[in-house]
């Protein structure tokens, strides 16, 4: 995100070019080295089920089910327990970037 100081008042403003991303990317790093990639169409979305489905069972031994939205009838389910990392990473796609 492009932002500019206003020396006077300090204020931050938005450029009016700052891109907004079209979905998030979250690679989920898993012990053992294994990585998953599953997409979710906002940063929201990710949230409500980091802190409602992984973060309260982090220790727990039970799988739980990820959300893959864009592949009908396949789905994950991990341990919380084994999950090392996350890594979220907005995707901006352009009228240019798609095929």
């Amino acid at each position: 995100m492009t932002q500019a100081a206003d020396g006077a008042t300090g204020e931050q403003k938005r450029s009016r070019y700052a891109r907004t991303p079209t979905e998030y990317a979250v690679h989920i790093l898993i012990e053992g080295g294994h990585r998953e990639e599953v997409r979710f169409p906002t940063i929201q979305e990710f949230q409500k089920w980091y802190s409602g489905e992984l973060m309260p069972k982090a220790t727990s031994n039970d799988f739980i089910t990820v959300p893959i939205k864009n592949v009908q009838g396949e789905y994950m389910v991990l341990r919380p327990s084994k999950v090392v990392g996350i890594r979220v990473e907005p995707v901006f796609s352009s009228s240019v970037e798609r095929f």
